[in-house]
């Protein structure tokens, strides 16, 4: 969690202007649309209030955000200016206003404007400040201004981190290097990384930018990475192009203060922060990134796949982009667009497994059974030795097993725990089924336990391992697990049958009326693959006992233990 300190530095002393109080029709229309996050109606209605109450601060300021929540900054810009000209106090206004100035280099009358008071908040008035007055010519009195954000409580690596940046933006690369250096607490993002690695190389220390690049990223680099790479061996200088410039330092800040708020105030206002960024950096492509994964977080779907579709083919981040895209037109309801748009960049990355590997999950969650082995299929012929090669055979067995193929099944499970022997999702899988079939007991007994000591908090194991003793008739023994599992998963309706099952093995009947009931109340349908809804009325009407009789099963046995 945020220190008090340093959230009150990022959001301000201000506040966004307090609800317009009109009855207005459109305005409640609008409203309704903002809280739901469905920007486009959130700007029609409010645009109507505001033709009725042109000068209501707190309709200007909602409408503003509409608008670049839309990522329709220009439009944004005017109704900001409205906004202030009303003489109140506005977050969303001066946000925008600052950035437009930005876009266009007008850094003398930014800075007028801060002087007469215009503020977002300490952390980001101090950054702002600072870079426009490296972008005015002012280099000294922009160092001094970064200084001085250094010397704040609870945000001094915002200072820091951003002098170092602007000192290399005008060539000053071995005080930019220092002033990294010297911070030793400060954790750098991907971004921070590469920063320092251009400066290194810029100053000539190749081995120490490679030692960088090792520890920040590892062995497995992505192309423009593997690239830097090539060019620090043929100690060849890298270009500094985090923040070349002022504008390119303030899309920074936006980017940096909406990493910290994402997971410390709404989507939507985060969002305001993102949409800036991009507008004044479209290249900046973790601004969009966030962007996208925002605008899915609030169910705007169409926002979202157009924000994800906007990454460039060339970028690093294309591939997650796309697969991101995928994911929210299944969301939306579009599978068949989804499964076109990874069919697509398996043909655009043919020698991609991971790719393959996300078809064939997505395939086997729609239940496209026959098309997801074939994926699955194409990732095992693609994957190296290296890394989670099990990965594959386990899907794929999955898959067979649901195909009813279990031959094919039981020996992708051996071959992923040949691969990795003790991974505790294939033992718990193939432990549990073998439980299922009735078939080498002992064995999956053992599966399960070394499953459940290495993930004693994962309900799914726990109950397995509760429901592998039951098959064996070590009722009482089966008891804890069950109890465990149900405590760790306890709206589960297969795990509460489970239960069920055992308390009525060792005599509890009561109880064991108890969990099939809550079983059934947890079930959403009657076609639920695991748990048959019918089953467990006819053990509450009879008794498991009758049950069992009536299926031509073998009949609960006295455990071993008496």
């Amino acid at each position: 969690m945020l220190r008090p300190v340093l959230l009150a530095a990022l959001l301000g002393l201000t506040s966004v202007p307090a609800t317009a109080q009109t009855n207005s029709g459109p305005y409640l229309a609008g409203r309704h649309a903002q809280i739901s996050g469905d920007f486009a109606e959130a700007a029609r209605y409010l645009g109507e209030a505001i033709r009725e109450d042109g000068q209501n601060l707190g309709l200007l300021d909602a409408l503003a955000g509409s608008y670049v929540s839309l990522g329709q900054v220009d439009r944004a810009e005017a109704v900001a200016r409205r906004a202030i000209e009303t003489g109140g106090q506005s977050q969303i206004a001066s946000l925008v206003l600052i950035a437009s100035q930005a876009k266009d280099d007008r850094w003398a009358p930014l800075l007028e404007d801060l002087d007469a008071g215009m503020s977002v908040g300490p952390l980001f008035d101090g950054l702002v400040r600072a870079w426009a007055l490296l972008g005015d010519g002012q280099d000294d009195a922009a160092i001094e201004a970064f200084d001085a954000v250094a010397k704040e409580q609870g945000v001094a690596l915002f200072g820091i981190y951003h002098k170092a940046l602007a000192l290399a933006s005008i060539g000053r690369f071995e005080e930019a290097e220092t002033t990294l250096s010297d911070a030793s607490s400060l954790r750098l993002a991907r971004r921070g990384v590469l920063a320092q690695v251009e400066i290194l190389s810029q100053l000539g220390r190749f081995d120490e930018a490679m030692a960088m690049l090792e520890s920040g990223f590892g062995d497995e680099l992505d192309p423009p990475l593997m690239d830097i790479r090539n060019r620090l061996e043929a100690e060849e200088a890298i270009e500094f192009d985090i923040t070349p410039t002022a504008r390119d330092g303030i899309a920074e800040a936006f980017h940096d203060i909406a990493s910290v708020l994402i997971s410390e105030t709404g989507p939507e206002y985060t969002l305001v922060y993102t949409r800036l960024a991009e507008y004044l950096r479209p290249d900046l492509i973790e601004a969009t990134l966030m962007s996208a994964q925002l605008l899915e977080n609030l169910g705007q779907h169409d926002l979202a796949i157009e924000a994800f579709g906007a990454i460039p083919d060339d970028s690093p981040a294309f591939e997650a982009a796309e697969l991101g895209r995928a994911q929210v037109m299944r969301e939306a309801g579009r599978d068949d667009a989804a499964i076109e748009v990874m069919r697509q960049l398996a043909r655009q990355r043919p020698d991609s497994a991971a790719i393959r590997m996300a078809l064939g999950d997505t395939l086997r969650q729609l239940e496209r059974f026959d098309e997801a082995r074939r994926a699955y299929d194409a990732a095992i012929e693609l994957s190296s030795e290296d890394g989670e090669v099990w990965l594959p055979f386990f899907s794929r067995a999955v898959t067979e097993e649901r195909l009813g193929d279990w031959n094919a099944a039981e020996a992708d499970f051996r071959k992923a725990l040949e691969i990795n022997p003790e991974q505790p999702q294939v033992l718990n899988y193939l432990g549990y089924s073998l439980v299922e079939r009735q078939e080498n007991l002992d064995e999956a007994l053992d599966m399960i336990e070394r499953a459940a000591a290495a993930e004693p908090e994962s309900g799914y194991i726990i109950d397995s391992l509760g429901w592998v003793l039951y098959r064996l008739g070590r009722y009482d023994e089966a008891v804890d697990p069950m109890e465990r599992a149900v405590e760790l998963m306890p709206v589960d309706p297969v795990v509460n049958d489970h239960l069920g099952d055992v308390y009525w093995a060792v005599g509890r009947e009561l109880e064991a009326r108890f969990q099939w009931m809550r079983a059934l109340s947890f079930v959403e349908n009657d076609q639920n693959d695991e748990v048959k809804p019918d089953r467990i009325r006819k053990k509450l009407d009879v008794g498991l006992d009758e049950v069992l009789a009536e299926e031509g099963a073998d009949p609960l046995r006295v455990a071993d233990d008496g």
